[in-house]
């Protein structure tokens, strides 16, 4: 008897997963991190960096009034800014601005993160009102500062009058040393805040066991503040330090609010300087000059402090 046979059919069998050789992993990995950082490096090299070699390609050529390249003159830019008898005036008023802010602001700014750094009642509401000035444009904080010391209708006359301290009007502002002390305590003002909650945000990763062990150890205030908070708060104050000396230093509403660096350039510095060479008098090429001037000067400073306070932070350790 013949029968038929079945024919069962078989199941294929699966097909291992294609894998990415290892080589082009490697790559990958090394590559991604720039993949991912491109888009940032495109917006600096677009906005940033060609902006600033713009600059010293005009620094170092004539420049027409209607901002054509005229090519190489010798260093004459840097020669007429600095044989001009306002620049004098400006770098020392510069100098003095940057200094005069970032120092008291600091000083200031530290004691008050410690304040705000205790435990009180109303602490969020401090919080908000130390912001504020710092949340406000300095272009509003200049005015509400021009109306307070205003000799006419100033506040601060109105409030001495009122309280009897004063029996007429005073002049804050006689000459313009004093018109540069006020847009100084403008600028003070309106920088405490953000060095206030840089050492504040500091002082919170504290670990409260130190203070602990100190008192403990009979410590007093003073040691804790210098043997504990201050190291802990370094790498705080160092970046606060170092961001205020360069907005500090390039800072142009206050002063252009304010006074527009008049009279005779004696409330100028090297911004408000530059912006009225460039912009006023059409001398382009001279205002290059005073920009990269100023961006060695800040370049100087800046990397000095940071390599003398990381330096110095290393040798602590």
């Amino acid at each position: 008897m013949i029968t038929k046979t079945q024919h069962v059919p078989l199941k294929a069998s699966p097909q291992p997963p294609l894998k990415r050789s290892s080589g082009g992993k490697k790559l990958f990995r090394k590559i991604e991190p720039y993949i991912w950082i491109a888009p940032s490096i495109i917006l600096m090299a677009v906005f940033i960096l060609i902006p600033i070699c713009s600059v010293f390609q005009m620094s170092l050529n004539k420049v027409s009034k209607t901002g054509k390249i005229q090519g190489f003159n010798n260093f004459a830019n840097f020669t007429k800014v600095l044989n001009s008898s306002a620049f004098g005036i400006v770098l020392k008023n510069t100098i003095v601005w940057t200094i005069a802010v970032v120092v008291i602001s600091t000083v200031l700014g530290f004691m008050l993160a410690l304040i705000l750094n205790n435990q009180f009642r109303g602490r969020k509401i401090a919080r908000a009102i130390v912001v504020f000035p710092w949340a406000t444009t300095l272009v509003i904080q200049a005015s509400a500062w021009n109306f307070i010391i205003n000799k006419d209708y100033g506040t601060l006359n109105t409030l001495l009058l009122k309280l009897g301290l004063i029996q007429q009007s005073v002049n804050w502002t006689p000459t313009p040393g004093t018109y540069f002390a006020w847009e100084i305590a403008c600028g003070i003002f309106v920088t405490i805040p953000f060095v206030t909650f840089c050492v504040l945000s500091g002082l919170q990763s504290i670990d409260t066991s130190y203070y602990e062990a100190a008192t403990v150890d009979g410590a007093t205030y003073f040691q804790k503040l210098f043997k504990i908070t201050l190291p802990l708060v370094k790498s705080s104050l160092t970046v606060s330090t170092v961001l205020n000396i360069i907005y500090v230093f390039n800072s142009f509403p206050i002063i252009w609010t304010m006074t527009k660096g008049d009279p005779a350039n004696h409330t100028d510095t090297l911004v408000t300087y530059l912006y009225k060479l460039a912009f006023y008098n059409n001398k382009q090429g001279e205002a290059a000059a005073v920009s990269v001037i100023g961006f060695i000067i800040l370049l100087i400073c800046a990397s000095t402090y940071m390599i003398y306070t990381l330096r110095k932070g290393d040798d602590d350790l």
